[in-house]
């Protein structure tokens, strides 16, 4: 795409305007590969901007007056709201989240992936999930792995799910599988393409 900078911002701007309000904590999300759109930079501004609000900075400066190792903690350390990446159980193909920010160690799993290393696991009430394309209902297409139609079948409660794409992605003509499982809401660099 000759103007993949150019959509990649406007998404960035989309999942960053949809999460104003939004009353979720833990968010899961993934590393980007193969040409997917990085939602990383839109979720750590998320993740700061819980830092960042008068709240919780009087809290912090109420609790915590006088010390300066608080100017030396990182925002993920310090923010209310987590970010989590997936890390593939290959035994039985589903996906544990575990807690991500920049910075954080990480190495490669079975796919080389990059996904966290030794950090805690995390539960997401909103899940990010990569469109290669989506279509009519809800429905994405990925890469025909299954890893997030049987890590939702088997989350209760089953997280919001949030397909992110290009909106050159639409596939009207795409029809689903038994085992798919439709996403909530489908945001692309035109905004929000489903529900509509």
């Amino acid at each position: 795409m000759p103007d993949r900078l150019a959509r990649a911002d406007l998404l960035q701007q989309v999942m960053r305007i949809w999460l104003v309000g939004s009353p979720h904590t833990v968010i899961g999300a993934y590393w980007p590969i193969k040409g997917e759109f990085d939602p990383l930079p839109a979720l750590y501004r998320w993740q700061e901007d819980a830092v960042l609000s008068p709240e919780f900075q009087e809290n912090v400066s109420l609790e915590q007056a006088g010390h300066a190792q608080l100017a030396t903690e990182s925002i993920a350390g310090r923010s209310p709201r987590k970010i989590g990446l997936p890390v593939v159980n290959k035994l039985h193909k589903t996906l544990t989240f575990h807690a991500w920010y920049p910075g954080c160690p990480m190495e490669e799993d079975a796919y080389g992936i990059p996904k966290p290393k030794d950090t805690e696991i995390i539960v997401p009430t909103l899940l990010f999930v990569p469109c290669v394309g989506y279509g009519p209902g809800g429905y994405r297409l990925g890469y025909g792995g299954g890893f997030y139609d049987r890590t939702l079948a088997t989350l209760a409660p089953r997280p919001v799910t949030v397909g992110v794409g290009f909106s050159h992605g639409w596939l009207p003509d795409l029809e689903p599988e038994p085992h798919d499982i439709p996403l909530d809401v489908l945001l692309n660099d035109n905004g929000v393409a489903w529900p509509v």
